[in-house]
């Protein structure tokens, strides 16, 4: 996990447990207290689910990033690897013509 994904964590779970402790030391009912705390824990539920499918969206996108690079690697160097060939074949025909015109 990365510094700012930490720092991220630590505030999520502070704020949570803040407001936990601020509702449970408030003079209220209990109902609107269990009400407010149901609330608070659905709203950190959402904006962790926000965060996940964030993460999976970078993911992605680094997912596509790598497999076009490969790709583009992989089509170089198929082509250099065709350059090479046909240089080498061609070396061979120059020498199979030379030693030719020799004997």
């Amino acid at each position: 996990m990365s510094d700012n994904g930490k720092i991220l964590s630590a505030l999520l779970i502070g704020a949570a447990a803040g407001a936990v402790l601020g509702l449970l030391m408030a003079p209220d009912k209990g109902s609107n207290t269990r009400k407010s705390i149901w609330e608070k824990g659905e709203d950190l539920y959402d904006q962790l689910s926000d965060k996940i499918e964030e993460g999976k969206d970078t993911l992605s996108s680094w997912k596509g990033k790598a497999m076009d690079t490969a790709n583009d690697l992989k089509n170089k160097t198929m082509s250099k690897a065709e350059q090479f060939k046909n240089d080498a074949e061609d070396e061979v025909r120059g020498m199979a013509n030379k030693a030719r015109q020799n004997s």
